[in-house]
């Protein structure tokens, strides 16, 4: 059984009941490693893209400041100008392998 990430079933990528084969690949040396046959990195890719909406609470401050969110698998959002609790819509603005920026476009939700 494998643990399948919301988003994919709310985009429709992957139907619930559905039945799914699933390939696990060795690789055999170090470049190989760092990709999949299909050329896709190994590591997981952030669980957001460049301009998704998304709703979020933000839990804590940053040191310079700024609000953080945590989505899947604890991966940070870091919205500036965003306090503790606050709860907030924002537009994705950018994108790395360990944190994404939201920009505020509604608060308060």
């Amino acid at each position: 059984m494998i643990e399948v990430p919301r988003r994919e079933i709310e985009t429709g990528s992957v139907e619930p009941d559905g039945t799914y084969r699933v390939a696990l690949i060795a690789a055999e040396d170090d470049e190989e490693a760092e990709s999949t046959s299909s050329g896709a990195p190994s590591e997981p890719q952030p669980p957001v893209e460049n301009g998704e909406i998304r709703y979020v609470e933000i839990e804590d401050i940053g040191k310079q400041g700024d609000g953080i969110a945590r989505v899947e698998r604890g991966y940070v959002i870091i919205v500036p100008g965003a306090e503790v609790g606050n709860r907030v819509k924002v537009e994705i603005s950018e994108v790395k392998s360990n944190f994404a920026v939201g920009e505020i476009i509604e608060e308060d939700i």
